[in-house]
């Protein structure tokens, strides 16, 4: 999505959480600062993996680890994986290396890092509320980044909009021409124990912003994988 579609919709979220624009904007721009000297991936790279393939992300609902146990995880998920911040631990618990990380900071940061060393591209996103987290955890990520913004994007800072880890992740995967998009343990109404945890209310509330965000993708194909028993 291009940022002038993406902007009415922003606006409505900062405005309906009471979210300070002037705080994401500084945001951006210190994760700008930190990430001058790292190795930050052209977009041309995430249309080479993506276009035309199919992309499994993984989110941090309650079955996530019933997903990732299955026997012939390899198999099952033939594409590109995409884990959604914490979910990405779940994979990394399994010596699963992700193709691409979509985080804001707040997961166990200790195995996102350990999956860039690994060739994971990160895809870090600025926002008012983590300015203390880019602050502490950018200069540890040595492997392959890709900044985000949810707000105006800029030379090395970029908006393909999504407000949550999850949906921003398929408005990537969409943004990047997939074939088909698969939601792996995607729940819109309970949080995992890979899920970082906030206030009920507040946790309820992003979550419902992100499944009407993910309604909107018409084409790829967005498809929840069917979750096992």
């Amino acid at each position: 999505m291009e940022f002038d579609k993406w902007e009415p919709i922003y606006t409505q979220i900062i405005t309906d959480f009471g979210f300070d624009r002037q705080q994401d904007e500084a945001a951006a721009q210190l994760l700008s600062d930190l990430s001058e000297d790292k190795e930050l991936v052209h977009p041309d790279s995430l249309l080479d993996l993506i276009k035309n393939n199919v992309v499994y992300i993984f989110g941090a609902g309650p079955n996530l680890q019933h997903e990732v146990d299955i026997k012939d995880f390899p198999s099952e998920f033939n594409g590109v994986i995409m884990t959604a911040d914490g979910a990405t631990s779940a994979l990394v618990e399994k010596d699963i290396i992700p193709d691409i990380i979509v985080t804001d900071l707040d997961g166990k940061i200790e195995d996102q890092i350990k999956a860039n060393e690994h060739g994971a591209i990160v895809v870090i996103h600025a926002h008012g509320d983590n300015l203390e987290a880019l602050k502490r955890y950018i200069p540890k990520f040595e492997g392959k980044i890709l900044c985000t913004t949810q707000s105006t994007p800029s030379d090395n800072l970029h908006n393909y909009g999504g407000f949550t880890d999850g949906d921003r992740a398929v408005f990537l995967a969409a943004h990047f021409k997939a074939n088909k998009i698969y939601l792996v343990a995607f729940d819109f109404e309970e949080p995992g124990e890979y899920s970082h945890q906030f206030d009920y209310k507040t946790k309820f509330k992003k979550l419902t912003w992100a499944n009407g965000l993910i309604g909107m993708i018409v084409h790829p194909p967005v498809i929840f994988h069917p979750k096992r028993r």
